[in-house]
């Protein structure tokens, strides 16, 4: 009987150690925060740099921030699979959304390494910075500049602090100018593949470790703009007040009731701010974020047309002006079929049934899926949390996810 001995690959240690190593890096002493253009993202990148240097990619970081690392394939074959995710983050995030997909992708090259795999098709790396779109009015900018559908008009998108994209791009040490450049050929690409979390409780609830997405959810986000006037809190009745914090109470509990009467809407206000406010002043100016997201494009418009009628009621139930300025908009986005089942056949060949499922969250695939075919595994995460610092990958399943993107990769001709 002949005996296989496994070949050496990198250990769930390492995986994890990395990415322990990367959730360190922060601006913020209670918890990963890590901005698009921030300091901490210019040290996560070079840090990420020199894994894929180790892993024998070739890199650059391109004048969008994304870090970018190839693998060169067979002679004459010049075609490239993109793989990958983001490394910027929301505020007070966990150490795994996106930064598992970054990491796991370099890994699983290096275990084709070990075992002395030759792909016979390119392979790009890529670490992109801007996925979660929290610090400009703008999202997917590095994955839109790969795609070639980035919009130079949002070189124009402002901070909180007054900064401009174009600015905060330059102090990166990018070009501005060369950000619609970016854009890989068609026919130099064949597809692009991300591992990625679940953040939600599906996988967990089931008892598995990983799933095949099928599509991701239509988005829209937006910001509301409301104009009241300001009283006295003790001399100005309430039948007679422009509330601005009433209005928004009255149209949160309103968009709420929208969301849950549409099953596969849900809805979001994430973000108030209430500028020059007071204890005894009756507020006349707020502005607050709307993030909507449906499972298909036409739940995502009736949901959108409902918002409008309650914005409409609200102010003039309140007397009170409220605009809605939508920023960012995004059609549902199916994963390719035959990506699907090459993830697929990969699970089974571990002795677990596959399972597909939808993805409620954005990611870089839907920009990259204007112009390539996509595919995505998630991986479980405890209790479903994510987007907090309690956000947790057992070790064991993030090798696994790993090893079977390393396997799907040896499957794939180009």
């Amino acid at each position: 009987m002949k005996t296989t001995i496994p070949l050496p690959r990198p250990s769930p240690s390492r995986l994890m150690k990395r990415l322990d190593e990367l959730g360190a890096v922060s601006s913020a002493e209670d918890g990963l925060t890590r901005l698009y253009l921030s300091e901490a993202h210019r040290r996560a990148a070079a840090l990420v740099r020199g894994w894929m240097e180790q892993a024998g990619l070739e890199t650059r970081i391109d004048d969008a921030g994304t870090v970018c690392g190839v693998l060169a394939g067979a002679p004459g074959n010049a075609r490239r699979l993109l793989l990958g995710s983001h490394i910027d983050s929301v505020p007070r995030a966990g150490k795994f959304d996106g930064c598992l997909g970054v990491v796991a992708a370099i890994e699983a090259i290096d275990i084709l390494a070990s075992r002395g795999v030759r792909l016979p098709y390119a392979v790009e790396v890529l670490a992109f910075g801007d996925e979660e779109g929290v610090r400009f009015p703008v999202t997917l900018t590095g994955a839109r500049a790969v795609a070639g559908t980035f919009s130079p008009a949002s070189l124009a998108a402002v901070d909180a602090d007054g900064i401009t994209l174009e600015r905060a791009l330059r102090a990166f040490g990018c070009d501005p100018a060369g950000v619609a450049l970016i854009g890989r050929q068609r026919e130099d690409v064949f597809g692009y593949l991300e591992l990625h979390i679940e953040q939600g409780p599906v996988l967990e609830s089931e008892g598995l470790a990983v799933g095949v997405v099928t599509a991701i959810s239509a988005a829209q986000r937006s910001m509301l703009e409301f104009a009241g006037k300001a009283g006295h809190a003790g001399t100005v009745p309430m039948r007679l007040r422009q509330d601005v914090f009433a209005a928004l109470a009255e149209l949160a509990v309103a968009i709420r009731a929208i969301a849950l009467r549409q099953e596969g809407v849900v809805a979001t206000i994430g973000m108030v701010d209430l500028p020059r406010g007071a204890v005894n002043v009756i507020p006349s100016q707020l502005r607050c974020s709307l993030d909507l997201r449906a499972a298909s494009d036409a739940l995502l418009a009736e949901a959108s047309r409902a918002v409008a009628e309650a914005i409409a009621a609200a102010s003039q139930a309140h007397g009170v002006g409220i605009s809605q300025r939508v920023t960012y908009e995004s059609p549902a986005t199916t994963c390719a079929p035959g990506l699907q089942q090459a993830f697929a056949e990969a699970v089974a060949r571990t002795g677990l049934a596959p399972r597909f499922l939808p993805s409620g969250a954005g990611h870089d695939g839907v920009a990259l899926a204007a112009r390539w075919p996509i595919g995505m595994l998630f991986v479980r995460c405890k209790g479903g949390v994510s987007h907090h610092p309690d956000e947790y990958v057992a070790a064991e399943d993030a090798q696994l996810a790993t090893d079977i993107l390393a396997d799907t990769l040896t499957r794939l001709t180009g």
